[in-house]
């Protein structure tokens, strides 16, 4: 008879180990290590699976249907697909489940959502608040797998909130730990892709801002998506980083009000007044140009000289408070500087490099910009401007919200200039 091993799991990472430890050395977790039992395995499997040319592979039907978000089917790449398993982290209180019930409660098909964290009187009470009634949402107080998914082959859509309450009966180990995530999970696929169900899991982030668990729980998934936002503010970005039926490269714009979560795809993250200190750009987020506000703040440093930034790189922004020390003479070595994108977009493309540079020497020599010019534009290590992608279409964007002026690299596409340029282009030396 085979013998039972007794082996330790750190609850951090998964890493295991044959006997218990203080210290995990995969991640440097302390104390984290608990028993689990390994039952005894057999080898005699038969496999029934063919090995089939891949000419002979018939491709499969990708079906969709819509979530009734327009944001949330962007981000999906065009809607929900059935038997899809998908992840959805972000930091407590930005509005996963919120998110959650508004498209539980906007979609015409019957939506089982399990309730492992609050009870259904509190779901209840937030939907009221948010007026959303659906006779098709049916609550499920439940966190034992196997009562789960004897469920779910009865609707048309799940929603776990969340992954981490969620607990089987055939593992020891607490819920919320690496072999209850990781089984709860694997058990969800099999049902997800066995009824042709599609299956929202809602997990929580780490400090590190990572999902909570082990990193094998995001490959096991179809889609990984992040809600992004800070809690104090009324914007909120989904941000595809997996996406095994479309591209994730797209963002969905949300704004959070007391109706709870609704699409903000025309919302403005600029300001139309002049101020000293602000400069506009146009960035692409996947196939959307979004026209955004980049703000900076110069100030005499008496001590060490201070940068700091929020939705910018500051190794990015050393490198062009450098640049301008090095070829305009500017003793930003005396001068603290801050850096701030408004609306709390991340600006990650080095198309916003010339705004980040007009916003710092507007703020230098206390000179506002025109809110009628774009700044668009990559600023290299040895002083040039270089193209950027997809100018045309940041420029149509521009023109559409009223700009009339673009600064953009010196030589340009001439169609695209005499097309979308909206009526003057300048280098960035002349403007300075």
């Amino acid at each position: 008879m085979a013998k039972i091993k007794q082996t330790f799991e750190c609850q951090a990472c998964g890493y295991k180990s044959g006997k218990w430890l203080g210290k995990c050395p995969n991640c440097n977790a302390w104390d984290s290590f608990v028993e689990i039992t390994n039952k005894p395995t057999t080898n005699s499997i038969t496999s029934t699976s063919k090995i089939i040319p891949i000419s002979q592979v018939k491709e499969d039907e990708v079906e969709r249907f819509s979530s009734g978000i327009e944001e949330f089917d962007r981000v999906l790449g065009g809607g929900i697909v059935q038997g899809s398993l998908v992840l959805i982290g972000g930091s407590p209180g930005v509005g996963k489940s919120t998110l959650m019930l508004t498209m539980a409660s906007s979609i015409d098909k019957k939506v089982l959502y399990v309730a492992g964290e609050e009870s259904v009187g509190q779901i209840k009470m937030r939907a009221n608040r948010l007026q959303r009634q659906n006779p098709n949402l049916y609550l499920y107080p439940e966190i034992v797998l196997e009562n789960i998914i004897e469920q779910i082959r009865n609707y048309d859509i799940v929603i776990i909130d969340s992954i981490q309450t969620i607990y089987s009966q055939n593992i020891s180990s607490a819920p919320g730990s690496v072999s209850q995530v990781r089984e709860a999970t694997f058990e969800l696929m099999r049902a997800a892709k066995d009824y042709k169900i599609p299956v929202f899991i809602i997990g929580h982030i780490t400090k590190e801002g990572s999902i909570a668990g082990p990193r094998v729980l995001e490959h096991m998934v179809d889609t990984v998506l992040y809600f992004e936002g800070d809690s104090s503010r009324e914007i909120r970005i989904l941000r595809g980083f997996k996406n095994r039926f479309g591209t994730t490269s797209e963002i969905g714009i949300f704004q959070m009000n007391k109706y709870g979560i609704q699409s903000a795809k025309n919302k403005a993250f600029f300001s139309k007044k002049p101020q000293i200190g602000s400069a506009i750009t146009v960035i692409m987020e996947g196939s959307r140009p979004l026209v955004i506000e980049v703000q900076a703040l110069v100030a005499q440093s008496y001590t060490n000289p201070k940068r700091s930034t929020t939705g910018y790189e500051i190794s990015r922004l050393n490198m062009i408070l450098a640049l301008l020390e090095k070829k305009l003479n500017l003793p930003f070595n005396q001068y603290d500087v801050f850096v701030n994108v408004t609306g709390g977009i991340k600006l990650n493309e080095p198309a916003g490099d010339l705004a980040v540079i007009a916003a710092i020497l507007s703020s230098f020599r206390d000179r506002a910009i025109s809110k009628e010019t774009v700044f668009i534009g990559e600023v290299s290590l040895v002083g040039d401007i270089r193209e950027v992608p997809n100018l045309d279409m940041r420029l149509k964007e521009a023109k559409n919200l009223g700009f009339k002026k673009a600064i953009v690299p010196s030589n340009p596409i001439e169609d695209i200039i005499k097309t979308y340029a909206i009526n003057e282009v300048e280098k960035l030396v002349d403007w300075m």
